[in-house]
C-alpha cells in the first residue's frame, strides 16, 4: 500500500461495463484512482495496482484466468458478480479473494473492501457470507474438531472470530466490540497463530469448519 497516496485499483471487466461511473469519488478516504483492464488483463503488471477488482458473470471461469494474469504476484483480489450460489462464492474465497455481490453492497462498502484488502482481510458482503455458511453446513459434520479448534481461543477471540467470520473488518468488528481497532487486530494475530492460519481466509474456513485441516497450538 502507499504510504502517503490513496490507492491505485485496477479494475478488470470481463463481461460487461463497470456500473459505478462515479466511483471513486473526489473525496473517497481510501481510493484514489482507478485503471481499466480488459481480457486477457496483459497490461495489469503496468502501473503495479494495489488491489484489482474483478467484475464478472463467471467467476468459476473469470477469476482463474484473472490469477493466471497476474503471475503469482501478490496483488489482492476482490470479485464482484451476481452469482451468490455457494459453491461459486466457496471458491473465490479458497482461492483467497474477497466477494461481493452484486445489489448487496454500495461504493461506500466497495471502498472499505478494497482498504481491507491491502492488510488482508478477505471482505464479504452479506449474502456472499450467507452462501460461505451454507457451504461450511454441507460439509461432513466435523463438529468435535471444530469445537477442539474453537476451545483454544478465549472468550473474546472467539468473539472476534464470529464477527470476523460474518465479512466485517477489523475496524468494524472494534466498534461492534468497542475496542480499537489496533486491539482487534492483535486478537486477530494472535488467532492465527493459535490455530494455525495464515490469514483471515484460512482462520474464517477453519472456524465454520470449511477445511479439513488440523489445527496447530503454537507455544
Amino acid at each position: 500500500m502507499r504510504s502517503s497516496q490513496r490507492l491505485l485499483v485496477a479494475l478488470a471487466c470481463a463481461e460487461d461495463d463497470w456500473p459505478h461511473e462515479g466511483w471513486p469519488a473526489p473525496d473517497d478516504p481510501y481510493v484514489g484512482r482507478v485503471v481499466r483492464v480488459a481480457p486477457p488483463y496483459d497490461t495489469l503488471h503496468e502501473g503495479e495496482p494495489d488491489v484489482v477488482v474483478l467484475r464478472c458473470a463467471e467467476p468459476a471461469t473469470s477469476f482463474p484466468g484473472l490469477l493466471a494474469a497476474l503471475g503469482g504476484r501478490g496483488v489482492p483480489v476482490i470479485v464482484v458478480s451476481p452469482r451468490t450460489d455457494t459453491e461459486t462464492v466457496v471458491g473465490v474465497f479458497r482461492g483467497g479473494a474477497g466477494y461481493l455481490a452484486e445489489g448487496d453492497y454500495c461504493t461506500h462498502m466497495l471502498s472499505s473492501a478494497v482498504m481491507a484488502a491491502t492488510v488482508g482481510h478477505t471482505y464479504l458482503s452479506p449474502s456472499a457470507c450467507a452462501a460461505l455458511r451454507e457451504g461450511a453446513r454441507r460439509m461432513p459434520a466435523a463438529g468435535d474438531a471444530i469445537e477442539r479448534l474453537r476451545a483454544l481461543l478465549s472468550p473474546r477471540e472467539r468473539q472476534v472470530m464470529e464477527l470476523l467470520s460474518t465479512g466485517l473488518g477489523a475496524q468494524e468488528i472494534g466498534l461492534r466490540l468497542r475496542l480499537s481497532e489496533k486491539t482487534v487486530r492483535n486478537n486477530l494475530s494472535n488467532i492465527y497463530a493459535k490455530i494455525d492460519a495464515r490469514g483471515s481466509t484460512e482462520a474464517v474456513l477453519r472456524w465454520l469448519g470449511a477445511t479439513p485441516a488440523a489445527p496447530v497450538l503454537r507455544t
